[in-house]
């Protein structure tokens, strides 16, 4: 399966592509509004991949031709960033396309970060009433450590919660995201519970930050 990383240069974005590479053999392809940077950042990702062992092709291009290629598209971009970059890619999806979003709203103070919604409700709900009609949208990866998922030193043994409405489009995505070794899919629902999923990271980020033996935490559930 061929998967883009929209702001694949970033740090969910850095994780999930060394992640996919290592673990599987689904092409991955890195988009960025910059190409150049697109392609440094692929070649960096190749050569860490390289240093272990894994051979592998991993290509930039610009947002829109990176998702004009892939079968899943992964919004890999701030959630401030995310109604502007569906709306310049919007063109190259179709209902064969399933999009991804991990984003999640946040504001913090002094005391740590707080969930802060868009007005659509969640980060995920908000992706979906800017998609094209037909393509399928679901949350996913949200609650995962940028940091260790980027390490491929440490093991993950996490669960990452998946809500959409397309039955089929969010079993591609369990698939996808238990590629990743140690890394468990639960299906947490229909997109209007995407709020109650997003809600989780600043919780996990907050005990990261108060608990000095607890950096880059994650969740299972038992």
């Amino acid at each position: 399966m061929r998967i883009a990383l929209i702001g694949g240069t970033g740090d969910i974005g850095q994780g999930l592509a060394l992640r996919w590479a290592f673990d599987t053999n689904h092409e991955i392809l890195i988009g960025s509004r910059d190409p150049e940077k697109a392609r440094t950042m692929a070649e960096e990702y190749e050569t860490e991949l390289d240093s272990r062992g894994v051979e592998t092709a991993i290509k930039g291009f610009t947002n829109e031709m990176a998702a004009d290629r892939a079968d899943v598209v992964v919004l890999a971009v701030p959630p401030y960033h995310v109604a502007d970059t569906v709306e310049a890619i919007a063109e190259k999806l179709d209902e064969e396309t399933i999009l991804v979003t991990p984003a999640v709203g946040m504001k913090g103070d002094e005391d740590g970060l707080h969930y802060h919604p868009p007005s659509a409700g969640s980060v995920t709900a908000l992706v979906d009433q800017r998609a094209p009609e037909g393509v399928p949208v679901v949350g996913a990866f949200q609650n995962l450590a940028a940091d260790r998922l980027a390490n491929l030193d440490v093991d993950l043994s996490l669960d990452t919660l998946l809500v959409g409405d397309d039955p089929d489009a969010k079993e591609t995505v369990r698939l996808l995201a238990e590629g990743i070794d140690g890394l468990r899919a639960l299906d947490a629902g229909p997109i209007a519970n995407a709020a109650e999923v997003e809600s989780v990271t600043p919780l996990v980020i907050n005990i990261a930050r108060y608990n000095d033996d607890m950096h880059d935490v994650g969740v299972t559930f038992h």
